[in-house]
């Protein structure tokens, strides 16, 4: 049956007991499908390239209309012209990852076989705190760079957080280009620019360590956190370690004859870390009455280490009066005291395990401290021996007077 197809003609066509093709006349293979329960729809019939037949559906009547599902079946010959197949790009389409899909494989291929624990974390908690809800659905190869700056607008008032999600969304898509899902030079992530990132650099006051310690040997402190929760922070204070390298201490790794950890595994490879007089105090201590044959720190059941220090630690800063400082500004002041008795930054980087000088040269301005003393003294020396002399030239009989 052959027909122009309008809505009038396509609604007046009757359901039988068999499918009833009605053939437009306006375009060749053009056509209006109507089954035995009424539903019309429109589709075109075709030859791709190699000679075998399609018959892809353009849409139901109803939201489809005649002119509209024309429209569309010309775009595909024309494309059925250049050598296209139509039908098996919509299929190829409708099984073609999406970003939940990419993420999953960024997660299994990329970051969890390259990646430290604690980037593998914070990489799945920025997947599922705001890539999955945002674009999880989306196609990868349709994810466009609009999509990806919105994303990212979206987290303006964090700009540490905004910029590490850009970053990870950018290796992410760079892979999805390795792996064939999007085409060379497409990734949406590119071409972004950062938000400025204030530094944050805070440390810790001569009386702040002191009210701080106090607070770590009191009975409130006792009262707030566990004793591997305390002993913890006093290494964090007395070795400079980051967090995870201190949750993660197993006594396999310390020998307090020697007084060193051997760190096997940290942000920068292997690390053999000395310690002082007053951090072997503490361990030993936490030997004497240790909760854990392996870990150091231990946790709330055996064999397992603690792994949040976070509770505890704004439960004691708050005792201390010390609300704005977060754990790794523990760090930063074990480095400035450091800095502050004169030791040079080489010596520095290398008690804080950098592998860059540019690392520890945040601490430069503050390792100039003993240096101006120093010329404050040579100076005032120097003005104490001139008036010295001048006083001893006035008072003596010779001077002129």
């Amino acid at each position: 049956m052959k027909a122009k197809l309008t809505v009038r003609g396509v609604e007046a066509i009757k359901p039988e007991a068999a499918d009833v093709i009605v053939w437009d006349t306006e375009l060749a293979g053009f056509g209006c499908k109507v089954t035995p329960k009424g539903r019309r729809s429109y589709f075109l019939y075709y030859r791709n390239k190699d000679g075998q037949q399609r018959r892809p559906t353009i849409g139901v009547h109803g939201p489809t209309r005649p002119e509209a599902a024309r429209e569309i079946a010309r775009r595909w010959l024309a494309d059925v012209a250049q050598g296209k197949d139509p039908s098996q790009s919509r299929t190829d389409d409708r099984a073609a990852p999406t970003v939940r899909d990419l993420c999953a494989r960024y997660m299994a291929e990329h970051a969890e076989t390259r990646k430290k624990a604690t980037s593998i974390r914070n990489d799945r908690r920025l997947i599922d705190t705001h890539l999955l809800p945002a674009l999880g659905a989306k196609k990868v190869a349709s994810v466009t760079r609009p999509d990806i700056a919105a994303l990212h607008h979206s987290l303006r008032t964090t700009p540490y957080e905004a910029n590490r999600m850009l970053a990870m969304t950018s290796k992410m898509f760079g892979l999805a280009e390795r792996w064939g899902l999007r085409a060379d030079g497409s990734n949406p992530a590119k071409n972004i620019d950062r938000y400025r990132e204030e530094k944050r650099e805070r440390y810790l006051s001569g009386a702040e360590v002191a009210r701080l310690w106090a607070v770590l040997n009191s009975v409130d402190a006792a009262g707030k956190a566990s004793p591997s929760a305390i002993a913890a922070i006093k290494l964090l204070m007395l070795t400079g370690r980051r967090l995870n390298e201190v949750l993660g201490l197993r006594w396999s790794w310390i020998d307090l004859d020697a007084k060193v950890m051997r760190l096997p595994d940290t942000k920068n490879g292997a690390l053999l870390v000395s310690l002082g007089d007053a951090a072997v105090a503490v361990l030993a201590d936490l030997k004497a009455d240790a909760r854990d044959e392996i870990f150091v720190i231990a946790g709330q059941r055996k064999g397992a280490a603690l792994v949040n220090l976070q509770k505890p630690w704004r439960a004691l800063r708050a005792l201390a009066g010390l609300d704005d400082v977060r754990i790794h500004d523990l760090r930063h002041t074990y480095a400035s005291i450091g800095a502050g008795l004169g030791m040079s930054l080489p010596l520095l980087g290398r008690l804080l395990g950098h592998t860059q000088a540019a690392t520890t040269s945040r601490y430069a301005h503050l390792a100039q401290d003993p240096v101006r003393v120093a010329a404050d003294a040579i100076g005032a020396e120097l003005m104490r021996l001139t008036s010295a002399q001048a006083e001893a030239t006035r008072s003596s009989p010779n001077s002129i007077g």
